[in-house]
């Protein structure tokens, strides 16, 4: 039954797209979604339907919600873009979509290169490239692109230096979809300057002018009974106006609607351990194993209680064989502050006499330290991590960093040498960033396993074939990109490859038959 007070605060929900998240009795979120219009979807929750209800998953959902939160946006793109950046933050139990590491599509261009092209990326870095977006309509993306580059002529091939050979190989300026820079048809400057043009583009500038004239094209092609025409600018034109709408930067820390309060969260959690203050810089571990083969291990710091990507960690577990939770954890411990140590360590420490953590917190204090001691340490785990992490500090003298272990099951929080755990309110703050940045070690140690795996399969498939060479499978996998594209290919097209045989050709696509 619905209580007084949500209807009360039903009535206020405005008529708006937004994102609006679920919480349970306990505060914690348990479900993000998004609406054109908040009020409409937020009391079809609360007043539901006899075909609702009789969903289970609908029903569970509806009977655990004891509060909401709604953040408005201005358009629909935008509040697709905060629900999946909000459901990677808060993983919610009852959300499936968007709860792997996939990200919305970035757009990049290296104006560095000599005939710079566009691609999409999942990926934003710090590498010098210009990059446009998020854009949450991928086809609608890919789509404009193609657009792109063959209204302002612009290149697609791969090389980053194009030249004569390259393009002996392509057809697209004989169609006239390149304005073929590589064999100098136009000069650098005016490419560039098509480039540019089309970075305005996808900046967003002028678009009306754009949406004006594809809308007139659009119109002329229909009166000449050209509906084939009309109907692919009509295309292009949907496309465009999904992809150039205005949207908002929903990135961690910067600009996300939010009620987590790390300054308050911190200051909580400092209370509830005892610890003297707040524990600015904080450092969790994870061990992730999916088998003896992929044994790997997170480490995450937050920085005033927000996650400090720069600074995360991910290890290759070295001296454990099988799977050993504990052994794990103790590497892994040991070599990250056996390295903080290394780095830190100078001749006027050395041979000091002060103690050891207290010399790391004098050189952070003085801005000599390379790596900053944490102020907490968390491994997840319970007693079992807990005392494998306590027997490296201890034996690096670092026994005196704080240090705890939190349980999953219960979130019982655990301490060196005590039995009986500490058990942290749900609806405290304290317990709410424990569990943030424990759930981010979880998510980063598990994508660093899944990498590996897949790199793993992907090089096994093709190094185990009879004859081949590293520079095989690397031409193998430059013509056809994987190894699915690979088992479907004739033995002729994999001969017309430089360097292979026809009789190369057949024993490999036996051997990826067999292997498959």
């Amino acid at each position: 039954m619905v209580s007084q007070e949500l209807k009360t605060k039903l009535r206020d929900v405005p008529h708006k797209p937004g994102v609006y998240l679920m919480k349970d009795r306990l505060g914690s979120i348990i479900y993000v979604g998004k609406a054109l219009d908040l009020k409409r979807r937020l009391s079809s929750y609360f007043t539901p339907s006899r075909k609702t209800r009789a969903n289970l998953k609908n029903r569970a959902l509806m009977d655990s919600i004891h509060d909401f939160e709604i953040h408005e946006v201005r358009n629909e793109q935008e509040s697709l873009l905060l629900e999946g950046k909000l459901i990677k933050d808060y993983r919610p139990r009852y959300n499936i979509a968007f709860r792997d590491d996939k990200r919305f599509l970035h757009v990049r261009v290296r104006m560095a290169d000599a005939f710079p092209r566009f691609g999409a990326v999942r990926t934003k870095k710090e590498d010098g490239a210009r990059y446009f977006g998020p854009f949450p309509h991928s086809s609608a993306l890919h789509d404009t692109l193609n657009w792109l580059n063959r209204r302002l002529g612009l290149r697609v091939c791969r090389p980053v230096s194009p030249g004569e050979t390259d393009y002996r190989h392509c057809n697209a300026d004989i169609i006239r979809n390149c304005s073929a820079p590589c064999i100098g048809r136009i000069s650098r400057e005016d490419y560039l300057a098509k480039v540019e043009e089309a970075c305005v583009i996808l900046e967003g500038k002028g678009k009306k002018a754009i949406f004006e004239e594809l809308d007139d094209e659009m119109r002329a092609a229909a009166e000449a009974l050209d509906f084939e025409k009309a109907a692919t600018l009509r295309d292009i034109l949907e496309n465009l106006r999904k992809t150039l709408s205005p949207t908002r930067q929903f990135s961690r820390g910067r600009g996300v609607p939010t009620t987590v309060k790390p300054t308050e969260d911190l200051a909580d959690l400092g209370e509830a351990l005892g610890l003297g203050g707040p524990p600015r810089v904080m450092e969790c571990f994870d061990i992730s194993n999916v088998s003896s083969n992929h044994i790997v291990a997170s480490m995450v710091r937050f920085t005033d209680g927000m996650p400090d990507n720069r600074n995360y960690r991910k290890y290759r577990i070295r001296t454990v064989e099988g799977q050993d939770d504990f052994a794990s954890m103790a590497e892994v411990v040991y070599r990250r502050y056996s390295r903080i140590l290394k780095e830190n360590m100078g001749e006027e420490t050395e041979h000091s006499q002060e103690p050891l953590i207290e010399a790391q917190r004098r050189l952070a204090k003085e801005g000599k330290a390379k790596i900053i001691l944490p102020d907490l340490v968390i491994v997840d785990g319970g007693k079992g991590q807990l005392s494998s992490a306590f027997k490296q500090l201890r034996q690096l003298g670092l026994q005196e960093l704080p240090l705890i272990g939190l349980a999953k099951q219960r979130e019982e929080v655990f301490f060196p040498g005590e039995s009986d755990p500490l058990l942290i309110p749900h609806d405290r703050g304290a317990l709410k960033l424990l569990q943030r940045i424990r759930d981010e070690a979880h998510r980063f140690a598990n994508g660093y396993n899944e990498l590996l795996y897949r790199r793993r399969m992907k090089e096994s498939a093709l190094d185990g074939c009879p004859g081949m060479s590293p520079r095989k499978k690397a031409l193998l996998l430059k013509s056809f990109g994987s190894i699915e594209r690979l088992r479907k290919a004739e033995p002729v097209e994999i001969a017309a490859i430089p360097g292979f045989s026809k009789k190369f050709a057949v024993s490999l696509l036996d051997f990826l038959k067999r292997d498959n």
